[in-house]
C-alpha cells in the first residue's frame, strides 16, 4: 500500500522514479514547480517510452501563487498533406494507427515545455535549459533499465508495431522486447535532446531538428511538412470548472476530455451518496460516466471548431437535469464509442505554492511505431481520432486539432488546500479522477488509500476493449454481486493493482504550513518525492 508521504517545502509525483528523481534535484536547485515538471517530462520520456514521449502532446494546468489557474494546450495540429482524400485514395476506411501513416499530427509536447517556461520565467523561474535536460539527456545516453510496466505492456497489433520504420531497432533487443532491468540505451534521442538544450526548444520546430523531421517525414511518405512544423505553436486556453462540495474544481478544455471528468463530479454530486466503497456509489459513478461520455461525444473537438459552449454542459441547472435520469435501482444501457490510450500524468508543487498537473502521451502503446532515424523519436498516432467521414465530430481536415483523452486536473478547496491530481488511461482518465478525487474529498481518505484502494473502469481503455465494467479482483464479493443484480455487466480482472486501471497520483499543499502531502500509485515504477 503506498503512503502518504508528506513533505515540508515542495514535492513531485510521477509513474517512474527516475523522472520524480529528476524534478526533485531541479527543486533542490532552487527550481520552481513548472522546472521541475519540464525536467520531469523530459526524463519520462526516455523512461517511460511506451507511455509517452517528445514525438506526442500534453497538456498543462498551473496555478500561480495568486490562484489564477492557467492551461497550456500543446497539441499540435494535423499537417497539411492529412486530407481525407489522400487516405481515400490509398484505400483506407479509417486512419490507419500504426506506421508512417498514422503520423498525422504535428508533436506538441516540446513546444508546450517552452511556452510553460515563459510562464515560469514571469514568475521567477531561472533554472537554465541545459540543467533542465541534463537528467533525460544523461539517461538516453548512459541508459536506463528497461521498467517492469514496459516489460509487461502488450501493445494493440503487436505485429503492426513492430513492422513500423526503425521501431524494431529502437524498441525491441534482439527481435524481442525488453525485459525488466535491462539496460537499453538510445543515444540518437540522447543527441537531440542535447541539440535541443543547446539550441533551445524552438529548435523543435524551426531549427535543425525541424529539418531532420521533415526530412524523415518526406522519407517515410507521413503527411507532415516542415511548414507544418513551424506553424505550430502552443495556446493558452481557460480551464473549466465546476464548484463542488467546498471546492472548485478544474480541468482541460476541449479539444480534451475534461469536460467529461468535470461531468462525472457534478453528476455523482447530486446523486445523495452517502458512503464511498458501497455498491451504491460504484453504481453511481458509472451511470455518470455513460451520461457524461454521452456529451463529450456530442460536443468535444477542436477548441477552434466547437459547435456547443462546453461550459452550458456545466451550469447547475443542467447538472441537475443529468443526474435526475439516473436510475439509482438500475444500469442504464447506453452504447459508448471508447478510445484506448498510453499517457503519464505527473504533478509538482513547489515552496511558493506554485502548483502544476501534467498529462504527456504519445497515444497507443509508442504511438505509430514509426521512430525517425535522424532524431530518435518516437512519433505518435494521435491523429487517429480523426474520422474520414466529412460529416463527423472530429472530420480530418490539415490544421485541424484531434479528439484528446489526455486531462490534467487541479482543485482549490475554500480551506486553502490546493490539490493536483490526475491519471492515464485513455477513457479511464475521468472515472480513475472521479474516484480518486471523491474518495479524498467527500469521503475522507488519505492521499495513499484514495490511490490504492481498487477502481473500477466502464467502457474501453488501455488494453480493455470490451465495453463491461471492469473491476479488479480485490473488490468486496458482495459489492459485486449487488452491482451485477442492478444489471451492469461484469468483468472481474484477473488480478490486483493492473495496469489497466491506470496510473494515478495526487498532490496536497496545505495553506498555513505549506506542508504537501503526496502519492503515486502502486500500479506503475513511480513515487512521490519531495524537498
Amino acid at each position: 500500500m503506498p503512503h502518504t508521504h508528506s513533505f515540508p517545502r515542495a514535492a513531485v509525483a510521477a509513474p517512474h522514479i527516475l523522472a520524480a528523481e529528476a524534478g526533485r534535484e531541479m527543486l533542490t536547485q532552487g527550481g520552481n514547480a513548472i522546472e521541475a515538471m519540464v525536467a520531469m517530462a523530459a526524463s519520462i520520456a526516455v523512461v517511460y517510452p511506451h507511455m509517452n514521449g517528445i514525438g506526442g502532446d500534453g497538456f498543462w494546468l498551473v496555478r500561480e501563487p495568486g490562484g489564477q489557474v492557467r492551461g497550456i494546450e500543446a497539441c499540435g495540429q494535423a499537417g497539411s498533406l492529412a486530407t481525407i482524400g489522400r487516405y481515400r485514395e490509398r484505400g483506407f476506411q479509417s486512419i490507419p494507427s500504426r506506421g508512417p501513416e498514422a503520423m498525422v499530427t504535428v508533436a506538441g509536447a516540446v513546444g508546450g515545455w517552452r511556452k510553460a517556461l515563459d510562464l515560469s520565467h514571469s514568475l521567477g523561474g531561472r533554472l537554465p535549459l541545459p540543467l533542465l535536460l541534463a537528467p533525460a539527456i544523461a539517461q538516453a545516453g548512459r541508459g536506463v533499465p528497461v521498467s517492469a510496466s514496459e516489460a509487461r505492456c502488450v501493445p494493440a497489433e503487436r505485429d503492426l508495431l513492430d513492422a513500423a520504420p526503425h521501431f524494431a531497432a529502437t524498441f525491441l533487443h534482439a527481435g524481442h522486447p525488453w525485459r525488466a532491468g535491462e539496460i537499453r540505451t538510445q543515444p540518437v534521442l540522447a543527441t537531440t535532446l542535447e541539440r535541443l538544450a543547446q539550441s533551445g526548444l524552438a529548435d523543435f520546430y524551426r531549427g535543425d531538428i525541424a529539418q531532420a523531421i521533415a526530412s524523415d517525414m518526406e522519407l517515410l511518405g507521413a503527411p507532415i511538412t516542415r511548414a507544418d512544423l513551424a506553424a505550430y505553436e502552443p495556446a493558452e486556453r481557460a480551464p473549466l470548472s465546476i464548484r463542488r462540495r467546498g471546492a472548485l474544481v478544474y480541468n482541460f478544455p476541449p479539444p480534451t476530455q475534461g469536460l467529461a471528468a468535470l461531468l462525472i463530479l457534478g453528476i455523482i454530486d447530486r446523486l445523495g451518496i452517502a458512503g464511498a466503497e458501497t455498491p451504491t456509489y460504484f453504481h453511481g459513478l458509472i451511470e455518470a460516466t455513460k451520461r457524461a461520455f454521452a456529451i463529450r461525444d456530442r460536443v468535444v473537438t477542436d477548441f477552434a471548431c466547437l459547435r456547443h459552449a462546453p461550459s452550458d454542459y456545466l451550469a447547475p441547472g443542467r447538472l441537475d437535469a443529468e443526474a435526475a435520469t439516473i436510475d439509482m435501482n438500475r444500469a442504464a444501457v447506453v452504447p459508448l464509442n471508447g478510445g484506448q490510450g498510453d499517457t503519464v500524468w505527473m504533478g509538482a508543487i513547489d515552496a511558493q505554492g506554485i502548483t502544476v498537473s501534467y498529462i504527456q502521451s504519445v497515444y497507443w502503446e509508442y504511438g505509430s511505431g514509426t521512430v525517425l532515424p535522424r532524431t530518435g523519436i518516437a512519433w505518435q498516432n494521435r491523429g487517429i481520432s480523426f474520422s474520414l467521414d466529412p460529416g463527423a465530430v472530429n472530420p480530418l481536415e490539415p490544421g485541424r486539432r484531434p479528439f484528446h483523452t489526455l486531462i490534467p486536473a487541479l482543485a482549490a478547496f475554500d480551506d486553502g488546500r490546493v490539490m493536483a491530481y490526475g491519471s492515464m488511461g485513455g477513457d479511464g482518465q475521468p472515472q480513475f479522477q472521479a474516484q480518486i478525487f471523491t474518495r479524498y474529498a467527500d469521503y475522507g481518505m488519505s492521499l495513499g488509500d484514495a490511490v490504492d484502494a481498487p477502481r473500477l473502469l466502464y467502457g474501453r481503455t488501455w488494453g480493455a476493449p470490451s465495453l463491461s465494467v471492469k473491476l479488479e479482483n480485490r473488490f468486496d464479493p458482495s459489492c459485486i454481486a449487488a452491482l451485477r443484480e442492478l444489471g451492469h455487466d461484469i468483468e472481474l480482472l484477473d488480478g490486483a493493482y493492473l495496469d489497466t486501471l491506470g496510473h494515478a497520483g495526487m498532490l496536497v499543499r496545505h495553506p498555513t504550513s505549506g506542508r504537501i502531502e503526496a502519492a503515486h500509485d502502486p500500479r506503475s515504477d513511480g513515487g512521490a518525492l519531495g524537498h
